[in-house]
């Protein structure tokens, strides 16, 4: 009789394969990663790879939400002092990884998007929309506390000022990606945002 294998180690070797998997996409990007690739990576068997994801697209998928996680912990403000400050931090801290942006999972999110089944059947993928809508929704509760402090005066709706800023930092990062840091300025360009951002939210802390 095989040994039981306790919901928490499965989690955890999960999470090790996702990791390697992310360095393969990183490295490799989507199109030219096998799940051979992560095999060898991983150094696991193929069944043992396959009692955990299904396909390629799977893997991929699940270390979305993997660095999702870990992203998502920057909208988490602290209770001690003023909100601006910290989302200021936090557009600040962007430079440093839109620099590195080669060393990231953009180019391989640019290649699933155009190349995978998503592109033909974007109903089967429904975490692409939900990652959207957790961002955002994450940036907005952060606003919207402000608003409850009293920190924040927003001259337009915190439901289009999240969209707002996630657009601008997803642009920027595929800017960069294809153009390089040196190109697009990346902090000048961050400067410029916030000067624009602290207008639209009208922080007291600034003033």
């Amino acid at each position: 009789m095989a040994p039981k294998v306790s919901e928490e180690y499965k989690k955890e070797r999960e999470r090790e394969l996702i990791e390697a998997a992310k360095k393969v996409f990183i490295e490799k990007g989507f199109v030219r990663t096998s799940m051979q690739d992560i095999m060898d990576k991983a150094g696991i068997s193929r069944g043992a790879l396959y009692s955990y994801f299904d396909n390629i697209e799977h893997v991929f998928i699940e270390v979305l939400k993997y660095d999702d996680q870990k992203d998502m912990q920057y909208f988490m403000p602290s209770n001690e002092g003023p909100l601006w400050p910290q989302l200021k931090n936090w557009v600040e801290e962007q430079q440093i990884y839109i620099e590195a942006i080669n060393q990231t999972l953009v180019y391989a999110m640019a290649e699933f998007f155009l190349t995978s089944n998503y592109a033909n059947n974007k109903d089967n993928f429904p975490y692409i929309s939900e990652r959207y809508n957790q961002t955002t929704d994450a940036i907005e509760k952060v606003l919207n506390e402000g608003i409850r402090k009293g920190e924040f005066s927003p001259q337009q709706s915190t439901h289009s000022i999240a969209r707002y800023i996630l657009s601008f930092i997803n642009g920027l990062m595929l800017d960069t990606f294809q153009l390089g840091h040196e190109q697009t300025k990346v902090k000048d360009q961050l400067s410029v945002f916030l000067f624009s951002l602290e207008k639209l939210i009208n922080p007291k802390s600034a003033k």
